[in-house]
């Protein structure tokens, strides 16, 4: 179910849609105005915002670039309502990032399916299709954002360990059910724990990214595994859970006992120094989060001022692979067979001349 941000002093886009989109009972419908519908947008992330010109003046075009230059809410399709019927408007407004205009006086049933399509289109498009949350795309573009910018910023990567073996036991079905879970706690914790401005998004599969700031980040990945290790042992048989591993098979089909499965966040820092570059930060992930794999509470730091050469990746291996697999070092990297390779495969890939040769044939066309 999403929610409906309605920016207005008075009820008159309200009341339509209270009467008709909440009746779907699709979306639930919040009505504010001011600083209330700045930090309710920041907090809650809604799916759409519809904003009243007519009632909210200049403050809304103040609440229009508040929205655009956010990370977290940059994405977030905005329809203007306005008395005003003018090109240059009309102009003003898509020129400040509104995804769509209507004035009024409106036909009602015109005005419900531009609200309609607009969701339909930040819930295909936008959102990751598992879980509602900001997709591949929007995680990178917040992480440039935060490049941009000169403030400490402390990212977190959360990966699933064991996931496979658990979703060839259990089925897809439960694991897309243990993947939304993960969303969940993100979204839960990072409410309750951290800043207002932290940003939550699904790059895809078991992968998930929390951005917030270094004073938070320990607190943060605690509470999150914390409430994992809590929530997710009903998803496991009994006798599963009793033993503590799950039964299946290995690549080469024999029979084998792996772990239950835990959280890693590998966590990265920009400070004392600077990160650069997007490839920087990824080259930075992919060592945390491999770090934490092998530390007792699953969690594991790395500044950027270490220097990316010294990453488990070597980039003059990865210059020597295909483009496309050069590229599939980069969790952030958006391309149609991303998900098609385990990440856990193509970091053992790089282990040596033999693995890499493997993979050099299984991306080919």
């Amino acid at each position: 179910m999403g929610n409906v941000l309605v920016v207005e002093d008075n009820s008159l886009i309200s009341r339509i849609l209270q009467k008709h989109l909440e009746s779907d009972g699709d979306h639930t419908l919040t009505v504010l105005h001011g600083e209330d519908a700045v930090q309710f947008a920041l907090r809650k992330m809604p799916q759409l915002v519809i904003l009243n010109m007519t009632s909210s003046g200049s403050d809304g075009e103040q609440f229009i670039q508040r929205l655009r230059t956010h990370a977290r809410t940059m994405y977030i399709p905005i329809i203007v309502v306005s008395a005003a019927s003018d090109p240059g408007a009309k102009v003003r407004a898509f020129r400040m990032g509104v995804d769509d205009y209507i004035a009024t006086p409106f036909d009602t049933e015109e005005f419900l399916e531009r609200v309609r399509t607009q969701l339909r289109h930040v819930q295909q498009v936008v959102l990751s299709r598992l879980i509602d949350l900001p997709g591949a795309f929007q995680v990178e573009m917040t992480i440039k954002c935060k490049l941009a910018s000169q403030e400490p910023w402390s990212l977190l990567y959360l990966d699933l360990d064991n996931f496979k073996a658990f979703n060839d036991t259990y089925g897809f079905l439960a694991g897309n059910e243990m993947i939304r879970l993960v969303g969940r706690i993100c979204r839960r914790v990072v409410c309750e724990y951290g800043n207002l401005e932290d940003f939550v998004g699904h790059v895809g599969g078991d992968d998930f990214v929390v951005v917030t700031t270094p004073d938070r980040a320990r607190l943060l990945s605690c509470r999150i595994i914390a409430a994992y290790k809590e929530l997710s042992q009903p998803f496991y048989r009994p006798e599963d859970l009793k033993r503590g591993t799950i039964s299946g098979v290995d690549r080469k089909g024999r029979p084998y006992q792996f772990p239950l499965v835990s959280l890693s966040i590998g966590i990265v820092n920009n400070q004392p120094h600077l990160t650069h570059s997007l490839q920087e930060i990824s080259y930075l992930v992919a060592e945390a989060k491999r770090n934490a794999k092998r530390s007792s509470d699953n969690i594991y730091y790395i500044s950027s001022s270490r220097d990316v050469a010294d990453c488990f990746v070597d980039q003059s291996l990865a210059s020597a692979l295909p483009l496309s697999a050069s590229a599939a070092v980069l969790p952030f990297s958006v391309l149609s067979w991303e998900w098609e390779l385990s990440r856990r495969e193509l970091v053992h890939a790089f282990s040596g001349e033999e693995a890499r040769s493997d993979y050099e044939l299984r991306l080919r066309p």
